[in-house]
């Protein structure tokens, strides 16, 4: 199993080895600060499922590719098996459906772009950095 874990991950989620430094969402309050913030700089909501190894998978290779600082991008992360509330209420103010995995970019407090699966690519977030 250790070759299928080291492509999908396991089950147990460690974002202490990515070399993103994600706020974590778990708190609906976080919203608005990651809001109130998205005024000064772009913020990305990553919305997974750690359940799903096709989250797993879109994550990992996001955490990859990824090469923003934290003068450029704040980056917040939801695990929306553990925190379902905080995603439907990403869904209700950014009027952007649900889907897992996700990438949500917020600019000014608005919804400026959203990908979702395999569309998730960090290189497209140059167009708004």
């Amino acid at each position: 199993m250790s070759f299928f874990n080291n492509i999908f991950g396991s089950n147990e989620e460690d974002n202490s080895s990515s070399k993103i430094k994600w706020n974590q969402l778990d708190d609906l309050k976080v919203i608005d600060e990651a809001i109130a913030l998205s005024y000064e700089k772009p913020v990305i909501l990553f919305k997974h499922s750690t359940r799903c190894s096709i989250s797993r998978f879109a994550l990992k290779q996001f955490e990859n590719d990824y090469n923003f600082s934290s003068e450029q991008l704040e980056p917040f992360f939801l695990d929306l098996l553990n925190h379902r509330n905080i995603s439907n209420e990403i869904a209700e103010r950014f009027q952007v459906v649900h889907q897992s995995p996700q990438l949500i970019l917020v600019k000014d407090g608005v919804a400026i772009f959203s990908s979702t699966h395999s569309d998730i690519e960090a290189e497209i977030l140059n167009k708004f950095v």
